[in-house]
């Protein structure tokens, strides 16, 4: 992958990258603690997001919230073009209380609506805001001036197609794909396996796994996992204890959870305590 540019400052990342030759296995299934607004130039991708499979056109913009799972699906070779920011949540809940522009991020089920199409975006012109906040030449002060400005328009763009939509758009899960991933997510922090999952959905554990990791790009307990740690850090970093996050992340085994952390995050659990 050939990033052209990229910027970095506290929990805002910004980055324009190009892959000539794309393989899907270069890109897994991952999740952030941070909101991401992605948007697609060129390729043949289309892209997984919480067991939602969503076809990508140039021009096309994906949300992703906090622990959304998501991963590029590469179907072609082909040069695979884009843009993403991720910002924290509440970046603009100073200027915005009520949270309104983060209602398309926050306010829908995982995995459902998170593409707007160039059709629902109209005019707006997305690809040079984008390529503005990468390519600014100011200073440290007005290269994150300009960042959080343009954010502040597409934000707002994006929440009127949002309003625009209306809630009909965000309906329950549409396939047992969905409805796995659905499941899984509501029993996260419970005592679940592989086999009382593909039970449930009167499934040997291979088809579970197979029609799971289709759906989503991961492997069950891989998913499990990462939801798992990304809860945990996320409870640590408001003030949890180490051991009280993870009792509470579905974890059995404190030295496992442990292990599983530190090589996850490339850090010891403490290290994010507040």
């Amino acid at each position: 992958m050939d990033i052209l540019r990229e910027y970095r400052q506290g929990s805002i990342y910004l980055k324009h990258a190009v892959t000539d030759s794309p393989k899907d296995a270069v890109f897994p299934m991952h999740l952030h603690d941070t909101c991401e607004m992605y948007f697609f130039l060129t390729g043949k991708v289309e892209y997984l997001v919480e067991g939602s499979s969503y076809p990508l056109r140039s021009g096309s913009l994906l949300l992703m919230r906090p622990s959304e799972t998501h991963k590029p699906k590469i179907l072609e070779s082909r040069v695979y073009e884009r843009y993403n920011v991720n910002f924290p949540l509440s970046l603009f809940e100073n200027m915005d209380p009520e949270g309104r522009l983060m209602c398309p991020f926050a306010d829908r089920p995982l995995g459902r609506g998170n593409l707007y199409t160039p059709a629902e975006l109209g005019d707006f012109p997305f690809e040079k805001m984008f390529h503005e906040m990468c390519y600014s030449e100011e200073d440290g002060y007005g290269k994150r001036l300009n960042i959080l400005t343009h954010l502040l328009c597409m934000l707002s763009a994006v929440q009127k197609a949002y309003v625009k939509r209306g809630a009909a758009a965000y309906t329950p899960p549409a396939c047992r794909t969905e409805e796995i991933v659905a499941y899984v997510n509501a029993h996260l922090f419970e005592d679940v396996s592989i086999p009382k999952l593909a039970e449930h959905f009167f499934l040997s554990e291979s088809q579970f796994s197979r029609v799971f990791k289709a759906a989503t790009g991961a492997a069950p307990w891989t998913y499990i996992t990462a939801k798992r740690l990304n809860a945990a850090r996320e409870k640590i970093r408001v003030g949890a204890s180490a051991q009280s996050a993870f009792e509470s992340s579905g974890f059995g085994d404190y030295s496992a959870f442990y292990r599983a952390y530190t090589k996850h995050f490339g850090h010891a659990p403490t290290e994010d305590s507040v």
